[in-house]
């Protein structure tokens, strides 16, 4: 089993929105704001090859499908697909995924689900052999949004996956697609029914961390981000998760560190958690399954 890092379009959002209640003298210690008070955002992916005898993408980062008044609106900086890029750089192609494993379906980790927007084209599915992996609590929030995260949510993607006919909708801890082989669990406090993927793994295995925690500066207890429903439901989500974590030696994996992909978690004598053995960047990086 081999893991790569791979990146989909960036992104740079307000640094505030993006640390909660978090005062910016704090923030702006660990990413700097450009004029603007804009931070940025990776849209990063972890593809495992080999993985329960499939080739497997969990996320697929926010992709090109916005217009580009949405694109600016939203801060993506690339027009092209960079995902499809960055997987052909690994030496894939989209149709080699058997299966992409979701957390969510906010737009800025599914949006790389579809074809780059072109002017008068309707949008449309890539990945024309996977299976798509997505929570039940989630699946029913996403089709019927809160009036608050309604524009998170593409509208037209949860039609374009059900008419796949490649929809699994996943109750419990593991899916029919890969088994036994990664372990799912549920957080609420970003949004309802969000679903952790762990890789389980001889040496400790590896957390695909999602919103839960979207990079290192999230791995401290109090922050959060202004976009999560229940924060103080998270924050008691994030510390029951790294104590797990920790205690089994499981590696967590950032979509939206822009400074690194993969790191252990620590803490100290008065229990601050923190990241130690940080990785920019995985390039087949082997996996005891």
């Amino acid at each position: 089993m081999k893991l790569w890092s791979i990146l989909g379009n960036s992104q740079r959002l307000d640094g505030g929105a993006m640390f909660g209640n978090a005062p910016k003298a704090v923030w702006q210690k660990w990413i700097a704001p450009d004029e603007s008070n804009a931070i940025p955002l990776a849209c990063r992916c972890l593809l495992v090859d080999d993985l329960a005898g499939r080739t497997v993408l969990f996320e697929t980062g926010i992709g090109a499908f916005f217009e580009p008044k949405l694109r600016a609106r939203f801060g993506v900086a690339e027009t092209q697909h960079v995902l499809l890029e960055s997987l052909a750089a690994a030496g894939f192609d989209h149709a080699d995924i058997d299966v992409v494993v979701l957390s969510h379906l906010h737009f800025d980790h599914a949006g790389g689900l579809l074809a780059a927007w072109q002017e008068g084209q309707a949008a449309s599915l890539l990945f024309p052999n996977a299976t798509y992996v997505v929570g039940a609590d989630h699946w029913q929030r996403a089709i019927n949004p809160h009036s608050r995260d309604r524009a998170s949510f593409i509208a037209e993607l949860p039609q374009l996956l059900l008419d796949s006919g490649r929809l699994e909708i996943v109750e419990g801890a593991f899916s029919s697609a890969l088994g036994h082989a990664v372990r799912f669990e549920i957080s609420n406090g970003h949004t309802p029914g969000l679903m952790l993927a762990e890789i389980v793994a001889k040496d400790g295995g590896v957390v695909f961390c999602a919103d839960l925690i979207p990079g290192r500066p999230w791995v401290h207890l109090p922050i959060t981000m202004g976009y999560d429903r229940y924060p103080e439901m998270l924050i008691d989500e994030k510390q029951r998760f790294l104590d797990d974590k920790l205690k089994r030696n499981v590696r967590l994996f950032f979509t939206h560190d822009s400074g690194c992909a993969m790191a252990s978690v620590t803490r100290d004598e008065k229990g601050r958690y923190g990241t130690i053995d940080e990785r920019r960047e995985l390039v087949a990086l082997p996996l005891l399954a």
